[in-house]
């Protein structure tokens, strides 16, 4: 079992930043990727950013790339999302997730998730 659990959500101004953070214990293994989804109210839940935790490199959805960076901590199993240049559109609830994707074209699909965490806010005001 892996619980997962999400911190650093909030309320900031438009330009501004928030870095959220991701802790998994339980201990993933193998091939597994953790990753963050958003879900706007009123919309579907739609891919952020992820990576492979033993494989290379990192996964961006067009609509954050050059503004929001994923990173990990290898020695607590944490994730992390900075989120620079916030736009109100990236008001959401943002979930981070852990899951066995079946190849790297699965990274971005939700349904390949199997752990959850509750979810953070985040507003960005314009």
């Amino acid at each position: 079992q892996v619980q997962v659990e999400e911190s650093g959500g909030g309320l900031v101004q438009a330009g501004g930043s928030l870095r959220l953070s991701c802790a998994a214990s339980g201990r993933p293994f193998g091939e597994y990727a953790m990753g963050w989804f958003r879900q706007a109210r009123g919309k579907e839940r739609e891919f952020v950013a992820a990576f492979r935790w033993r494989g290379p490199g990192t996964f961006y959805a067009d609509s954050v790339k050059g503004r929001f960076t994923i990173s990990r901590d290898d020695a607590t199993n944490t994730v992390f999302l900075q989120m620079d240049s916030l736009k109100p559109e990236d008001t959401a609830v943002y979930s981070c997730a852990v899951g066995w994707p079946a190849g790297s074209s699965r990274v971005t699909t939700a349904s390949e998730y199997m752990y959850w965490g509750q979810g953070t806010q985040v507003t960005v005001s314009s």
